[in-house]
């Protein structure tokens, strides 16, 4: 297997070690830095600051320029975990507010060479994990530099609140973890080339709450020119919104997202803005404090208006996409319900359209209850806002948009409930990490679908058209046609999957959206 690592590694680069070395030593705007050598052919920064650490009086403002240093700054090891709550394997003393860190890893050898840069926005809910750079060292092999970014989560992330919004100045607070994103992307702006990369040819992608986040990105403002192209997997955020705390399947305005600010002080026992900024912040974010689900709100800052409206005007920075959706994303939150329970809570999320909800997601039965909730949170939380985004983007875009859906039947998935039916939410991460690439005698179907997702991947990176020598034709996104990339078995072009579903939930979110924009002019 070594062996063969080596051969890859050198086949996709087209160099021997004789004839190059990776980028170890350059310098950013704030100091030098020195990275570790990954093998022969990269160079890995594991933990260079971008921004200063948003502690005491920094904590809930916007990301502020990180200090420079003297001397050489060794980037060996990854910096702290955003506060979280506490699982196996990650504790307290791993986390800290002192948290805002990208990792870097280049197959450069020199800061001529210009490589197609990709920048990773991990997921977790807005809420937990980390961004664990070395994940994506089987992309940074193919050609690119490979950029990923730590930001605030979890209550530090994305608590709104009045007296927040009253000192910002401009009327707007809440979203810090996704201004952490857009000041992250500046700096890669400004010092990417150091590391061998083309500031001019970026790519954004990210997975589930990243997908989202890529998605906010490509409609704010405050993002424009910081990237070139999107890559989402399973996320985009297209949901209609309202002036109530967030809720499945409706997002938050600000003054939403400041009701559930001062229902989280309530429930801490504090009096004020100023008595929540002297808390731990464990106490803040960790697994015990017992109130959670802050997410990005509109603000009318960040995220300026209901995203849906903003693609249906053209409002938005119109970049080629690819937008991933898995078969099975529902399973990862799916649970046994009695049917009567199920039937309850599908009346509860549907209002009027829960007899018909009933009809697409039937639950008679406890397994057709796990199954009908799985499927209709995959279509509310992740399937529908992804065909919403390309259908949208093919309707008043100039830029293409690619829709993909991984299906691959596969032993190994981060779902352990043995009634899962297909590829769950996160396993596409799988196909990037080389699980599968480093296993293939082990996974051989998975194997060959992520050597397929991976070269489809970089050459998008590289010119904003996934498709290459070796490689089915992929087209972009048209509903009338088979034009979705099915990744099962290897890759072939299917009509769009689900479509009694989707449509059924596109109905839905239309007369919600009407409903909702009804009270707001009230």
């Amino acid at each position: 297997m070594r062996k063969y690592l080596f051969i890859l590694v050198f086949g996709l680069l087209g160099m021997t070690a004789a004839q190059s070395q990776p980028l170890l030593k350059t310098h950013v705007e704030t100091g030098d830095v020195e990275g570790v050598a990954d093998g022969t052919t990269l160079a890995v920064y594991k933990a260079i600051p971008y921004a200063a650490p948003p502690m005491g009086n920094l904590r809930w403002k916007a990301p502020q320029p990180a200090k420079p240093w003297q001397g050489v700054r060794v980037c060996d090891t990854f910096g702290p975990w955003p506060p979280q709550p506490v699982r196996q394997g990650l504790t307290p003393d791993m986390m800290s507010e002192d948290c805002l860190y990208l990792g870097i890893a280049t197959p450069a050898t020199s800061a001529d060479d210009r490589l197609p840069v990709m920048v990773w926005i991990h997921g977790g809910g807005f809420q937990t994990e980390h961004y664990g750079g070395d994940l994506w060292k089987y992309l940074a092999l193919r050609g690119v530099v490979i950029v990923s970014v730590e930001y605030r989560t979890g209550a530090l992330g994305f608590m709104a609140h009045p007296e927040l919004t009253k000192e910002n100045g401009e009327g707007h607070s809440g979203n810090y973890g996704l201004l952490d994103q857009i000041f992250a992307l500046q700096w890669v702006q400004r010092n990417i080339a150091n590391f061998g990369g083309d500031p001019s040819n970026v790519t954004i992608f990210g997975e589930s709450a990243g997908a989202i986040s890529c998605s906010i990105l490509c409609a704010s403002p405050l993002a424009k020119g910081l990237f070139h192209r999107c890559i989402s997997q399973s996320g985009g955020s297209f949901a209609p919104w309202s002036d109530q705390p967030r809720s499945l399947g409706l997002d938050a305005s600000q003054k939403g997202a400041e009701a559930q600010g001062l229902a989280f002080q309530k429930h801490l026992k504090k009096k004020s803005l100023k008595e929540l900024r002297k808390m731990d912040s464990q106490a803040l974010c960790g697994k015990d404090v017992g109130f959670g689900g802050f997410w990005p709100c509109v603000d009318g800052y960040v995220i300026c208006d209901d995203q849906y409206r903003l693609y249906e005007r053209g409002e938005y920075n119109d970049v080629p996409v690819i937008v991933m959706t898995n078969s099975d994303e529902g399973a990862l939150f799916s649970h046994s319900i009695k049917p009567e329970d199920y039937e309850k809570q599908i009346r509860g999320i549907f209002g009027s359209y829960a007899d018909e909800a009933l009809k697409t997601y039937p639950g008679s039965t406890v397994d057709e209850a796990f199954h009908g909730f799985g499927d209709a949170f995959r279509d509310m939380g992740f399937a529908w806002p992804s065909y919403a985004w390309v259908s949208l983007q093919a309707k008043t875009g100039k830029s293409p948009a690619y829709a993909a859906f991984l299906a691959q039947p596969s032993t190994r998935s981060f779902s352990p409930d043995p009634r899962r039916r297909g590829v769950a939410h996160a396993d596409d991460i799988l196909y990037l990490n080389g699980e599968f690439l480093n296993q293939p005698d082990k996974y051989p179907a998975e194997s060959a679908v992520a050597e397929i997702i991976q070269q489809y991947w970089v050459n998008f990176a590289k010119t904003g058209n996934p498709n290459g020598k070796g490689l089915p034709y992929w087209p972009s996104f048209d509903d009338s046609k088979p034009t979705t990339m099915q990744f099962s078995n290897g890759a072939s072009l299917i009509m769009r999957p689900n479509r009694e579903q989707i449509d059924f939930v596109d109905r839905y979110y239309k007369a919600k959206r009407e409903e909702t924009e009804s009270q707001r002019k009230r």
